[in-house]
C-alpha cells in the first residue's frame, strides 16, 4: 500500500469580525489575510477595500501542506501592520475521523502581538491527499491497515451482514 507523497489544502478566507488596530480604534480599510503552511509556503487574500472591521473575501488559496505540519498560521494584515494571528491545528480539519476532501467551517480568534483577543476569522478548509501513482486518494488508499472483514455468526437470521463503528487500537 503506498503512503501520501503530500496533500494539498483549499483553504477558503471568507471574513472577519471585530477587527481592531488598537484596543478601541476599528480597523477602517484594506484588511487582507495571509495562510501560512510553513515558514517558505504562503499565499494572501486580496485586499478588501471597504470592508472595515468586518471585512469578506470568499477567497479560496490553494496551497501545499507538508506531511510534518502540526499548524496553519493565518495572519489579517491592515497595510504592513499584523491586526492579528490564528494558530490552527492541522488535526482540527485533517487526520482522525474525517475523511480526505472533508469540508470544515472553523471560526478562531486572533491574538494580536500582545496576545490579547483581536476579532475573529471565519473559513472553510479542505484537505486533499495526494498518493503517488494512484487516482485513488479515498480513505482505502490512506489508511494504514487493510480491512478485514468478520463473517456472522449466524448467516440464516442476519443475511450475513455484520455492522459495527471502526475502533481504534494498539498493540
Amino acid at each position: 500500500m503506498e503512503k501520501p507523497s503530500s496533500k494539498e489544502i483549499e483553504v477558503t478566507v471568507i471574513s472577519g469580525e471585530g477587527l481592531l488596530l488598537s484596543r478601541r480604534r476599528p480597523v477602517k480599510k484594506n484588511v487582507f489575510v495571509t495562510v501560512r503552511t510553513d515558514p517558505f509556503n504562503s499565499r494572501s487574500t486580496g485586499v478588501d477595500p471597504e470592508g472595515g472591521s468586518y471585512p469578506a473575501w470568499n477567497e479560496k488559496l490553494v496551497m501545499e501542506l507538508p506531511l510534518h505540519a502540526r499548524f496553519i498560521t493565518v495572519e489579517a494584515h491592515s497595510g504592513t501592520r499584523v491586526i492579528g494571528v490564528a494558530n490552527i491545528p492541522v488535526s482540527d480539519f485533517s487526520g482522525g475521523y474525517l475523511p480526505d476532501n472533508y469540508l470544515s467551517f472553523l471560526s478562531y480568534r486572533l491574538r494580536d502581538s500582545n496576545g490579547e483577543k483581536n476579532g475573529i476569522i471565519n473559513l472553510s478548509v479542505k484537505v486533499k491527499v495526494k498518493v503517488k501513482g494512484s487516482g485513488n486518494t479515498g480513505c482505502a488508499a490512506s489508511c494504514s491497515r487493510p480491512w478485514i472483514g468478520v463473517p456472522a455468526a449466524d448467516a440464516k437470521v442476519s443475511d450475513g451482514i455484520v455492522t459495527g463503528f471502526p475502533v481504534s487500537y494498539r498493540y
